[in-house]
């Protein structure tokens, strides 16, 4: 499969991995209204191909985004908003402005998603990838909440992301100066997950691992982590164990368990 919107993102999918790239490598994958509307369609695509295992997102070239397109700048000189111009179907998830949603989505997936960041991330392109749910860096990468700089704040979504991953503090930090943060000091403060010298032949690496497990057992799980600390233990408690309940017997589990005896790979049903 293959998508193209407006020539912005394009995604192969082989094997259970959708191989998505943000696709202006001459703009540094800058993102204007029609990278806005790419990244939403291409997501609310990828949620409904049973076929997807695993997300791969990243940028064309040597960046995976810097964030606003210098358009969408001179529009707010004049107190325009270009990302309002971007016409989508309605939804029923939290994030409602579109520029949330370019950055949501990714969150939305039934399955995991992987971020290989090198090069620039910065303001609306590191908040797209704090949609992901794991986030492989370069040492050099260059990573910023780069939005107090232009009289700004973190509007697609990450005022309420980064905390949870950085802490309140450290929170605040980055986005009250707008300090450009290393991929090496990233993984150290948990902004990142991983560091890599090549992070998008890692996170195929691991999207190979993941694609090989369970479908079933990987989309439960994700669920759950997402519930961890956003609901009270009650409820936590109970959903894992309506989720186990519904995996043990269950023809995936039973080949796990059978693959697992007999030494082979798994054939797993999706």
């Amino acid at each position: 499969m293959s998508v193209d919107d407006a020539q912005r993102v394009t995604v192969i999918v082989t094997d259970g991995i959708a191989d998505v790239r943000l696709s202006r490598p001459e703009k540094r994958n800058a993102i204007d209204p029609a990278m806005f509307a790419a990244l939403v369609t291409t997501g609310e695509q990828l949620k409904t191909d049973p076929t997807v295992r695993v997300v791969v997102l990243s940028g064309a070239g040597p960046d995976f985004c810097a964030g606003l397109d210098f358009g969408s700048f001179q529009a707010m000189r004049e107190g325009g908003r270009l990302s309002a111009s971007v016409q989508l179907p309605d939804t029923d998830g939290p994030a409602k402005a579109t520029g949330q949603r370019a950055a949501h989505v990714w969150a939305e997936l039934a399955v995991p998603v992987i971020a290989a960041v090198r090069g620039n991330a910065l303001g609306g392109g590191l908040q797209i990838a704090l949609g992901a749910d794991i986030r492989i860096v370069a040492p050099d990468a260059r990573m910023s909440v780069l939005e107090i700089k232009w009289g700004l704040i973190p509007d697609m979504t990450g005022s309420q992301l980064l905390p949870e991953l950085v802490g309140r503090d450290v929170a605040k930090e980055l986005t009250l100066t707008g300090r450009m943060v290393s991929g090496t000091e990233a993984v150290a403060i948990g902004l990142a997950t991983k560091l890599a010298d090549d992070p998008l032949a890692a996170a195929l690496e691991m999207a190979t691992q993941i694609a090989g497990r369970s479908p079933h057992a990987v989309r439960a799980a994700k669920r759950l982590l997402d519930m961890a600390g956003r609901v009270d233990l009650t409820t936590g408690f109970a959903a894992e164990q309506v989720e186990i309940g519904a995996l043990i017997g269950s023809p995936n589990q039973v080949e796990a368990i059978t693959a697992g005896f007999e030494k082979r790979a798994p054939k797993f049903a999706d």
